[in-house]
């Protein structure tokens, strides 16, 4: 694969124009790709649900065609979430994994991939249980080690793909680093973003060529939708995703857009509360006899602290801790909470909680889930935007009924 690399990067004083006259955060969340709808005056983006769009004469058509190639409801987003990583381009897809498919359709047959032994169940299952069939190949190291990347990396090397935080396990990957090492082997470097989300780290600031979300999680925010994006600052690149976005058809439904520009006028405040629940159920964790392990990036103990202190705004809401306990009565624990729901996915206002061996992470082989660090007694919490006070409480009960 030829990655054609183009220099879309603004000089260094465009850059600084750019960066002084650009809204906080939280304004572009709420406004960017957004403005009144001009026929209506209706604040919010409408929801167009036409399959097709008339045209003026054969093949003259007002911007939009056919809705698998272009909604006018998709635009927005995509501008939206563009906007947020501060990007060029962006792509909504139907699902994170979709999206993540979508960055495999770069390759071709015999090019290689260097990516973590920490990285989501799906993604992984994606790599080795799909695409190996179709002659990529994947080699799986500790990402948190630029030297293992770099000697992971070949001739036949065409992409570097990173999760920071990760998951299940909050390892912190330096971004730069690894960008770097990617850009020496002439390969591109993705970064899955979904974790930190752009309130709290923007991938592209620190060299990466493209970012990934699952909007599952805390972009929508609310459990109630299911989607993807890619961004990059690449018009080659971007290019190639619409090609595929619409040869494929992979696209979210102008529903499924709207409720994600909805949840994303709320991400920043949100995230503050997430965050700050996550660091205090963190730290009462860390001093719980029945806890061995608290996987935190917020924790001073965590191994990357510093660099997710300088690489992130905050440390996200996403915990992990290892029980001295066996694989059933992990099970026990996590079925016995009761604020705390036992369920996949994650990035909801709503707490959930799940066992990564038995559930998101049952797709690897045992004997390298425990290999990478994913352990029997290893629980994944999101944190949501609940009382604090009662979800530790929910977490104490559990634990008391699953060692007694």
């Amino acid at each position: 694969m030829s990655n054609n690399h183009t220099d879309d990067t603004p000089t260094e004083q465009e850059s600084t124009e750019s960066e002084s006259e650009s809204p906080e955060f939280e304004t572009r969340a709420i406004h960017a790709g957004q403005e009144p709808d001009p026929a209506t005056g209706a604040v919010m983006p409408p929801i167009h649900t036409s399959s097709t769009f008339a045209q003026d004469g054969p093949g003259e058509d007002r911007g939009y065609e056919y809705a698998r190639t272009g909604n006018p409801t998709r635009t927005t987003l995509e501008a939206n979430l563009a906007a947020l990583e501060g990007g060029a381009h962006g792509r909504a897809f139907a699902s994170g994994m979709a999206a993540i498919n979508t960055v495999l359709n770069l390759l071709e047959s015999g090019d290689h991939v260097v990516t973590g032994d920490d990285i989501y169940g799906g993604t992984h299952r994606l790599f080795r249980q799909v695409y190996e069939d179709y002659d990529l190949s994947f080699s799986f190291v500790d990402t948190t080690d630029p030297a293992a990347v770099r000697a992971a990396v070949g001739p036949d090397t065409e992409l570097v793909w990173v999760e920071t935080p990760t998951n299940p396990l909050l390892r912190v990957n330096d971004i730069a680093a690894l960008a770097d090492i990617a850009h020496a082997n002439d390969a591109l470097c993705a970064v899955d973003n979904t974790f930190a989300t752009p309130y709290l780290q923007r991938p592209l600031e620190h060299g990466a060529d493209i970012v990934s979300h699952s909007l599952t999680k805390y972009i929508g925010g609310h459990s109630d939708v299911v989607g993807g994006a890619l961004v990059t600052d690449d018009s080659h690149l971007d290019e190639r995703f619409g090609f595929y976005q619409n040869s494929v058809g992979a696209t979210p439904d102008p529903f499924a857009c709207f409720l994600v520009l909805r949840g994303v006028k709320t991400l920043p405040v949100r995230m503050d509360r997430h965050c700050e629940n996550a660091s205090t159920l963190a730290r009462r964790l860390q001093d719980h006899p029945d806890v061995s392990t608290v996987y935190y990036p917020g924790l001073e103990t965590h191994s990357a602290h510093d660099l997710a202190a300088a690489q992130m705004d905050d440390f996200g809401g996403m915990v992990s801790f290892e029980l001295d306990a066996s694989i059933d009565q992990t099970a026990t624990f996590v079925s016995e909470t009761e604020l705390f729901t036992l369920a996949e996915s994650l990035g909801g206002v709503e707490s959930l909680i799940e066992q990564p061996a038995t559930m998101t992470h049952a797709a690897i082989p045992r004997e390298e889930r425990l290999e990478a660090g994913l352990t029997d007694g290893l629980v994944r919490a999101s944190v949501g935007v609940e009382s604090v006070e009662d979800l530790w409480a929910d977490v104490e009960q559990a634990i008391a009924t699953a060692l007694a």
